[in-house]
């Protein structure tokens, strides 16, 4: 299989140069050529998988020659080890026709576990057959970090370096990223906001020059194929819990870069029988705006108690863009031109948009009540995305007969000052292998939102072989 740029000037790559590429030299991103295809009775097929199995029959399609079948089942029974609940993926029932998939038992209590674990997994090993050594960088906005961090912090043949907005993450978040001392992780505290955290990274996969002679950068962000890749597999895993085929599920998912939605639409691209995908969104509520009133119009960013979503640039909105204009790149780039204007999509891809998406803004004050109510009402407790999910999908499911799957990105242990707002009394503990976390000792460098002090940090890092 070949991947290509949703620019439409990069060349096209194979499944391994894709996943250590990352952003193409054209500034699109890669999505594959074609997308497999799952008849009913292949669906079917899959009911009695477990999540792993699960996960080859999704991924190998995608793979081409350069993993062999072996590979790949040892790359995802590594990736999915170190996961506390056996069922990987375990579904909650909350109400009627309404289920949470709990994305959060991974290592470091994110759905971004299930796409970096992989990763990880996935670059030693390919760099390990091509004799290279690389440089991730990354940008997170809370949940991302941590888990590529423990993804790539045994990993012999990388060096990672993740910039983080200072004091715009949670302290669970931070600390998660700040306190493994591997002699290969770099943690950068950025005085900025997650997107220009985000545009620092872009613009330094623009411009390598700052590195090492024979180093380059790879991707961990969403950007990165691999990482969408492997999302896809847990909307089939609930879906085929549920009944499906036989049964349309739809899911709401509480989203601020578009990646792990357009996961979801990929599933339902590929054949899964999905009816609505819900974006959630806090008050940054560009996805929201664009898709209920086609009103693409950046504004300040708000910092909120689901700070995961606290992104105006939804990187990942660009392969979505691709599919509506007709995979035509050229009429993608100039859509994407200057990304600080107002955009407006076509009368044709809006409608297209929104057969498949529905959309929901909830502010701070709502999501506080959700989870307080949802406690009361079933003693489950919901982390504040998951509970934007939950309200959304309340508000704009299509069907009541169909069942909702609202996806819980998160632990609520890792934003306890949501869930004190919602209810004071409640203590949230985190899981045993994370009790010392308080206690562990913080290694970061705050910089300036400066691309040279950024890459002269690096360079001198990386020259003394740390």
């Amino acid at each position: 299989m070949k991947f290509v740029s949703t620019r439409g000037r990069a060349p096209s790559l194979s499944f391994a140069d894709t996943v250590l590429t990352g952003l193409a030299s054209d500034g699109g991103l890669y999505v594959p050529e074609s997308l497999p295809h799952f008849s009913r009775k292949d669906i079917a097929a899959m009911a009695g998988m477990d999540y792993q199995q699960l996960a080859f029959e999704i991924i190998w399609p995608f793979v081409g020659e350069d993993l062999s079948e072996r590979e790949l089942r040892d790359i995802i029974g590594r990736s999915y080890s170190q996961f506390r609940h056996r069922a990987v993926a375990p579904l909650v029932q909350t109400d009627t026709n309404e289920w949470i998939l709990e994305l959060f038992h991974g290592p470091t209590l994110a759905f971004k576990d299930f796409a970096l674990q992989f990763l990880g997994q996935l670059f030693d090993h390919l760099l390990e057959k091509r004799g290279e050594r690389v440089v991730v960088m990354g940008a997170t906005s809370g949940d991302t970090g941590s888990a590529a961090i423990e993804g790539c912090r045994h990993c012999d043949n990388i060096d990672i370096f993740i910039l983080h907005p200072h004091n715009r993450v949670s302290e669970v978040q931070r600390r998660q990223m700040t306190t493994v001392l591997s002699d290969n992780v770099f943690n950068i505290a950025m005085e900025g906001n997650f997107d220009d955290c985000q545009n620092m990274v872009k613009a330094s996969f623009a411009n390598q020059s700052f590195l090492p002679d024979g180093r380059r950068l790879v991707a961990v962000n969403s950007i990165n194929w691999a990482r969408i890749m492997a999302q896809i597999v847990y909307y089939f895993y609930a879906a085929l819990r549920l009944g499906a085929p036989e049964k349309t599920v739809n899911f709401s998912v509480p989203t601020g870069n578009f990646g792990d939605i357009f996961a979801g639409y990929l599933a339902k691209q590929m054949g899964l029988p999905i009816d609505q995908l819900v974006i959630a969104t806090n008050a940054n509520d560009i996805l929201h705006r664009c898709i209920s009133d086609n009103d693409h119009t950046p504004k300040p960013l708000v910092h909120s108690l689901s700070p995961s979503m606290d992104i105006m640039v939804s990187s990942n909105f660009e392969r979505l863009l691709f599919d509506l204009y007709g995979r035509d790149g050229a009429a993608v780039a100039e859509l994407l031109a200057d990304r600080s204007a107002p955009m407006h999509l076509s009368e044709v891809a809006l409608l297209q948009a929104q057969k498949t998406f529905s959309s929901y803004r909830v502010d701070d004050a709502r999501t506080i009540e959700v989870i307080r109510e949802q406690y009361l009402a079933t003693g489950y407790l919901l982390d504040p995305h998951t509970a934007i999910g939950v309200e959304a999908a309340r508000r704009v499911r299509r069907s009541a007969e169909q069942p909702m799957v609202c996806l819980s990105t998160a632990h609520p242990a890792k934003f306890p000052d949501a869930v004190a707002q919602a209810l004071p009394q409640t203590e949230i503990p985190l899981p045993a292998h994370m009790q010392d976390l308080w206690q562990r000792e913080e290694r970061l460098k705050v910089l300036p939102n400066d691309l040279s002090q950024v890459h002269d940090y690096m360079a001198t890092m990386l020259s003394e072989g740390r």
